[in-house]
């Protein structure tokens, strides 16, 4: 492995486990296309998977700061990218928060790169929608919150039933959210509108 010195212990253990699976599948590592896979799949690994090595919580109360308002605030069609526990194959597509402030409001930067500290996990759609729920109701204890995703996944599309078409939406919403259908409607509708 002709770059194993600028890698990290563990991700000279992933190069050597991904020279094992070229070889398993049938290919050559040594053939020129492929000597440099190991190191560059071991370094992809490391940033797609950052988000265990990141405490989101924290990312929240970097940029916490007190406010008199209390009407909803959305961030709509963030982008995410993640990977499939099952397979280890991506799946990506948006995410919409919103939440509403009790006394604190939060960066709006923030809310994006608390999406991305769960996205950059090995993850099942359904947990990452919780996880970025129950992280914001925890730290900002806001009086609700609502997550949207909807996500394409290539173990679907490349694998299995193989539906190339299909997307994948959950949800998770706390406090006012979850109690009164009109402030739920309300995060839908906008979520659903072009404004821009």
């Amino acid at each position: 492995m002709s770059e194993e010195s600028n890698l990290s212990p563990s991700q000279v253990k992933i190069a050597q486990a991904v020279t094992e699976i070229l070889t398993q599948i049938g290919e050559d590592p040594s053939r020129q296309g492929l000597l440099k896979t190991p190191e560059r799949v071991a370094k992809a690994y490391d940033f797609l998977t950052q988000g265990y090595r990141q405490n989101a919580e924290e990312v929240l109360q970097s940029a916490i700061f007190d406010e008199d308002y209390s009407e909803m605030v959305v961030v709509k069609d963030i982008e995410v990218y993640s990977l499939c526990e099952h397979h280890l194959l991506p799946f990506f597509g948006k995410a919409h928060v919103a939440y509403i402030p009790n006394g604190k409001i939060v960066g709006l930067s923030k809310i994006p790169r608390i999406v991305d500290v769960f996205a950059r996990r090995l993850q099942v759609q359904e947990r990452l929608t919780i996880e970025i729920r129950d992280c914001i109701q925890k730290t900002l204890e806001p009086a609700g919150v609502a997550v949207v995703i909807e996500c394409k996944h290539l173990c679907m599309q490349m694998r299995g039933v193989s539906k190339q078409n299909s997307h994948t939406t959950t949800s998770a919403f706390s406090g006012e959210f979850l109690h009164h259908d009109k402030t739920r409607k309300e995060f839908i509708d906008l979520i659903g509108a072009r404004l821009s």
